[in-house]
């Protein structure tokens, strides 16, 4: 049933677009290859994702987007579907499935838009890998400001944090949250975004995120920088649980190539979660994790639509020795 409503959709949304917008998209896949201790030591293509955007204006101020992507396995998932209504660029009001305005990084995370090949370990680990939400969001910019605020069903409780995408609510809060940017000067901003919810079925505890984002680009030189943290509320007889991360990337152009380097770090601690958790039933094993990572790479762009990327990630994990280093290649076009 999912996939003939999919194909009905794609159906329905490309006709509309040939008559009212337009259809862009994107294509992706990776090779990756560890050591021997690491989950990848075999070597294997994965990854691969299709992407396709439908996009378009009903009127002068009436607009929608719609995002569609497959991924390897035959997983089909909705990425965005809103109706968005604006009167200027300093007011627009979006209706239905938004990508989550937290940080810079989740709403540009396609293969086409990054420099690494595997998301940083706050944006992996602290929150969804592609989080979004059904709600209202509420976006704008000025000169030097940009804004945006979101109402939603948000986050459900998981093993851990990255588990915690829903559609629907598991209760009767609403998660909300916004993201505030402000451009120092040309090229440089700084953000600060913020979510708070409610995230198990009792609708008693809470989910906090707070986040810091800074970016600075001059004509062929690049800084990017997020810091994420989370408090979760636990039940009585368990500690809060706490992840703590950051990541800083750098990158330049020499032509049609780019080498870049990151830095990441991840702390995160949770007594009640983790492996084992079932929701209302058992509690987790715990969770305790401290890693970082180094990783090094080079893309090169043979033309505008078009990138190959070479990747080698140096990991550590406080108090365990282990060899788990991945190599990986990711080719990325899109349309």
């Amino acid at each position: 049933m999912k996939t003939r409503v999919l194909i009905i959709f794609i159906v329905l949304s490309f006709f509309t677009t040939q008559a009212l917008g337009k259809i862009n998209g994107y294509i992706s896949f990776d090779y990756s290859k560890g050591q021997k201790q690491s989950d990848l030591s075999n070597g294997a293509f994965n990854n691969a994702r299709l992407g396709l955007i439908f996009s378009g204006d009903i009127s002068t101020k009436i607009n929608y987007l719609s995002e569609i992507s497959l991924q390897e396995g035959g997983g089909v998932d909705i990425e965005q579907a809103w109706v968005g209504i604006g009167t200027s660029e300093a007011f627009n009001l979006k209706l239905g499935l938004y990508l989550v305005p937290f940080g810079k990084y989740n709403q540009s995370n396609r293969a086409h838009q990054t420099l690494l090949i595997h998301n940083p370990l706050n944006v992996n680990f602290i929150f969804p890998t592609r989080w979004k939400d059904v709600g209202i969001l509420v976006e704008g910019r000025s000169r030097i400001i940009s804004y945006a605020v979101y109402w939603g069903n948000g986050l459900s409780e998981s093993q851990n944090l990255r588990g915690g995408q829903q559609f629907g609510d598991n209760n009767a809060d609403k998660g909300k949250g916004g993201r505030i940017g402000l451009f120092l000067s040309k090229g440089f901003e700084v953000g600060y975004s913020y979510f708070r919810g409610k995230f198990d079925d009792d609708n008693s505890r809470s989910l906090i995120l707070q986040g810091l984002d800074l970016s600075w680009m001059s004509e062929g030189f690049q800084i990017m920088s997020e810091y994420t943290r989370a408090d979760v509320g636990n039940p009585e007889g368990f500690s809060n649980g706490k992840a703590e991360g950051y990541f800083i990337q750098a990158s330049f152009d020499i032509k049609n190539l780019r080498p870049v380097v990151s830095y990441q770090r991840i702390k995160y601690t949770d007594d009640f979660h983790g492996p084992g958790f079932i929701k209302n039933v058992a509690a987790g094993e715990g969770i305790l994790m401290e890693k970082s990572c180094w990783a090094l790479g080079i893309v090169y762009f043979p033309s505008p639509n078009i990138l190959i990327k070479l990747g080698y990630d140096i990991n550590r994990e406080e108090g365990v020795e282990q060899k788990d280093n991945i190599f990986s290649v990711q080719i990325g076009l899109s349309f």
